[in-house]
């Protein structure tokens, strides 16, 4: 392949993903100009490796996985020390508890996350602890199956299914006290 050729379809195939990205890197390093950085280095090696790439596979999990990989090698290891995270304030049956108090609903989720303003879910999510945003950013925000957010953070299928389940939770507890501290939801009387 001559090197316009390969230009050309790396413009074609590659940078139409740039936004998504630079939304997932910004969530991951939490700072705009690490995010571009990011960014910028995944797309080089992507590009450097593009005669590595599979035309018709994936392209987009294929430079999530380059950029994950990035970041865990990189950006990780300059950080603090990861969080620590205390399960026992994480009940399976919270939110559910809390959402059935509202009321019949066809999708209680869908009623309460259309309350929560949309800078205030990025909070709450910026404020998982690396593990599970990663795999909550992944998921939810940029719609990966399980099978593709595996390949791409390089984790079992089963990890990845935990991760999400507690990530998920954690996420609805601090959206859910989020909710009820301002006033968006009326805690029920217990």
């Amino acid at each position: 392949m001559g090197e316009d050729s390969k230009k050309r379809q790396f413009e074609k195939e590659a940078l139409v993903h740039v936004d998504s990205l630079h939304r997932t890197a910004l969530r991951m390093t939490h700072n705009e100009n690490d995010a571009d950085d990011l960014v910028q280095e995944t797309l080089m090696k992507a590009y450097r490796f593009w005669d590595k790439f599979e035309e018709g596979s994936n392209c987009r999990a294929w430079l999530f996985k380059i950029m994950t990989n990035i970041f865990i090698n990189s950006y990780r290891a300059k950080s603090r020390v990861p969080q620590v995270v205390e399960f026992q304030d994480v009940d399976d049956d919270f939110l559910f508890g809390q959402l059935s108090a509202l009321g019949p609903s066809d999708d209680p989720e869908k009623h309460f996350f259309a309350k929560v303003f949309d800078d205030d879910v990025k909070k709450a999510v910026e404020s998982l602890p690396d593990d599970f945003r990663l795999v909550v950013v992944l998921s939810f925000l940029e719609g990966f199956s399980y099978q593709e957010i595996a390949d791409i953070a390089d984790l079992q299928i089963g990890t990845v299914k935990s991760r999400l389940h507690r990530g998920r939770k954690l996420l609805q507890k601090a959206l859910w006290d989020y909710a009820v501290k301002n006033g968006f939801i009326r805690e029920a009387a217990k």
